[in-house]
């Protein structure tokens, strides 16, 4: 299993668009194989920080989830949006759950 945390700051100006970017993969998602992938995403209580947590039950779906159309678009339109170096990903090592991860 491979499981991803990645965090980011957008501009106060950007946070619906990205929000509605999000929407827009996540839709895609929901269409695709549900029992190999786990995705969500939430906005922190400043208002302007994203956080993902993603995780897959091994790297061909994780590269086929990357490479979603809509998925490269929101990446495209994150990253020029402006993120002051706050972009950072976290490779993290499962330990446990209280409910079947997969």
């Amino acid at each position: 299993m491979i499981t991803v945390k990645v965090s980011y700051t957008v501009n106060p100006e950007f946070v619906e668009t990205n929000k509605k970017n999000i929407s827009l993969f996540l839709e895609d998602f929901k269409k695709m194989n549900a029992d190999a992938f786990k995705y969500t995403v939430y906005l922190k209580e400043d208002g302007v920080t994203f956080v993902h947590f993603s995780s897959y039950i091994n790297e061909e779906i994780q590269n086929e989830i990357l490479n979603v159309p809509s998925f490269k678009f929101f990446q495209k339109m994150r990253d020029e949006s402006g993120l002051n170096d706050t972009h950072r990903i976290s490779v993290l090592n499962y330990v446990g759950s209280s409910f079947p991860v997969f």
